[in-house]
């Protein structure tokens, strides 16, 4: 069963200009100070939203320490692949054993 993901909230265009804006405000020390508040606000966005989404986007490029998006995507993958490999084994352990039992018992011919 594959879980979907719920819907974003907001697009994807206003999201990288909304992290485009936070993060240039945040480089000018005269504007650094509650600069994700005050985008926030001009774009309708929760600043604690845009908080996460800058710092994420901060890993992505490299500049602070985390899991990238893509990493945090390829896990997710293996982890998926990891469980449904784990699934095929259980059930040909249980088919083998099934099998393994009728070879065991005499033959009724």
């Amino acid at each position: 069963m594959r879980v979907m993901a719920a819907p974003r909230k907001y697009p994807d265009e206003l999201r990288e200009r909304a992290i485009r804006m936070a993060i240039d405000l945040r480089r000018d020390p005269a504007t650094r100070k509650g600069a994700l508040a005050r985008v926030g606000e001009q774009l309708g966005i929760n600043p604690e939203t845009l908080r996460n989404w800058v710092t994420q986007a901060e890993v992505d490029e490299g500049y602070r320490p985390g899991t990238t998006t893509s990493g945090a995507q390829r896990l997710a993958e293996l982890e998926r692949e990891n469980r449904e490999l784990r699934r095929a084994n259980r059930i040909l352990r249980t088919a083998s054993a099934f099998f393994a039992a009728e070879l065991d018992r005499p033959s009724s011919k």
